[in-house]
């Protein structure tokens, strides 16, 4: 796969791409965790399995 990229884009640029991977992947952590904080996070976490059985809802 490296060898495609290295192809279409160059190697320079994948260089570049490989060192900022870790950053953008905080960074989007980041932001994912900030989105269930300032939204409804029963709506998000209704999804997650675990956290799912662990709030049902009182009807």
């Amino acid at each position: 796969m490296l060898n495609i990229l290295n192809n279409v884009i160059g190697p320079k640029y994948v260089s570049i791409v490989r060192t900022w991977v870790p950053t953008l992947a905080a960074w989007g952590s980041t932001g994912g965790v900030a989105l269930v904080y300032f939204t409804d996070w029963r709506l998000i976490l209704d999804y997650v399995p675990y956290i799912n059985g662990k709030f049902k809802k009182d009807e």
